[in-house]
């Protein structure tokens, strides 16, 4: 099993001079770190105007920067929002392939379709139309990355003209693709499509079980790649906090892990909220005796307790398990330090086992993914491109400044 490490960059209220610098400062300072100890995975979210939850807004600028930051640890954007009016389907494939070029081949490029009502409304997006605009951009993004040239498109939500869409990114033909989840439902899109699913609920192993076999279950007997290459992988994400002492561990990272399910919880499902004015983690405090306690801790704990937990999630067949570790108040240190005892203490028996598992893995799937393959639809070629004319040659020739409009 893998492990990788995620980041929202939250920042509860007040808001001292300095505090936002020192956050992503820190973060990199921890991707650095990750990456030396052998953590596989470094995620990083996009959202807009969700205050103190997330302060994620550029993902491509701090995984840019992490890039430079790091050799070997994955740079996965979990997600990129792919509805046209967040981003235009050919700038992001144009970041991703960038993003793969300066890290030397590195990205993971998660899709998804946001759901809080700040960010859809915030950039005029109809939450009954998002599936359909995903759908949409997230097929055309891949033709972009894999193209020369882009055989262009004519569709309900973004239509462009043929055009070779640059750089082309270093893994061929594009990066590996996932989709975010949060249901079971969107477990099935995600293996239906052939994406690997990045699952943003937090489940125990038990309930895992059942999201891993559906997976693998569709996607060996569904899937039809919208992409050009297919990702079958499942990640879950856990509370992380990792220390000797149990009181200490979760003196350090409890609270930062209910934040961090509060906030979400605000955003997505209970808050009122103004933008600018409320404070959610004064709301927070004040509700904190009332709010039901997690069935579990997750990942937080000792040495032992925190490989108990991995252990039965390893047992389920989860590939990668995603550490929150940037919650709440959670301190800079505290998580270096969590992440040093954990890589010393925990992660070299599932490292050992991960090579065998990864290979029986392959060997099982390799049959399915031909399958799979083969039902993809046919990709149209660009055949004949329309000839572009400069501005200046059009004016040359007397074709006017605009040509096709009054001049």
């Amino acid at each position: 099993m893998k492990f990788g490490i995620f980041y929202e960059h939250q920042l509860p209220r007040p808001w001292d001079n300095g505090r936002e610098l020192q956050l992503f400062q820190d973060a990199l300072d921890q991707v650095e770190l990750a990456d030396r100890l052998g953590i596989d995975f470094a995620w990083e979210v996009e959202h807009h105007f969700l205050e103190e939850y997330s302060h994620s807004s550029a993902p491509e600028v701090f995984l840019a920067a992490a890039s430079q930051r790091s050799k070997r640890i994955r740079l996965g954007h979990g997600i990129v929002l792919c509805p046209p009016n967040y981003n235009h389907p050919a700038r992001v494939a144009e970041r991703i392939a960038t993003l793969d070029l300066v890290s030397n081949g590195r990205v993971e490029f998660g899709t998804g379709e946001s759901a809080s009502r700040l960010e859809l409304e915030g950039f005029r997006i109809d939450p009954a139309q998002k599936r359909e605009m995903w759908l949409e951009a997230v097929e055309q993004i891949a033709l972009m990355m894999s193209q020369s040239p882009y055989a262009g498109y004519q569709g309900k939500y973004f239509s462009m003209p043929a055009r070779n869409v640059v750089p082309k990114p270093v893994q061929q033909p594009h990066p590996p693709m996932w989709l975010a989840c949060s249901t079971r439902q969107t477990i099935h899109l995600a293996a239906k499509l052939g994406l690997g699913a990045l699952t943003f609920s937090f489940i125990d192993p038990a309930e895992a079980t059942h999201w891993v076999t559906d997976y693998y279950e569709t996607f060996k007997n569904e899937c039809v790649p919208i992409a050009q290459s297919v990702n079958p992988n499942i990640a879950m994400v856990t509370g992380f906090m990792c220390h000797e002492s149990e009181d200490e561990a979760v003196k350090r990272g409890l609270e930062g892990f209910q934040f961090f399910g509060y906030a979400l919880a605000h955003y997505y499902l209970f808050g009122t909220h103004v933008p600018g004015r409320t404070n959610v983690f004064e709301s927070f405090q004040q509700n904190a005796a009332l709010m039901p306690q997690p069935p579990n801790r997750g990942g937080i704990g000792t040495p032992d307790q925190v490989r108990k937990h991995l252990n039965a999630f390893e047992a389920t067949g989860v590939d990668q398990v995603v550490f929150i570790q940037q919650g709440g108040n959670n301190r800079h240190e505290d998580i270096c330090a969590s992440l040093e005892l954990f890589a010393a203490q925990v992660m070299p028996e599932f490292r050992e086992r991960e090579a065998v598992r990864a290979r029986r893995k392959a060997e099982e799937l390799a049959p399915y993914i031909e399958k799979a393959m083969a039902r993809r639809k046919r990709v149209p070629d660009a055949g004949d491109v329309q000839t572009v004319h400069a501005f200046g040659r059009n004016i040359a020739d007397g074709g006017g400044l605009y040509p096709g409009r009054p001049q």
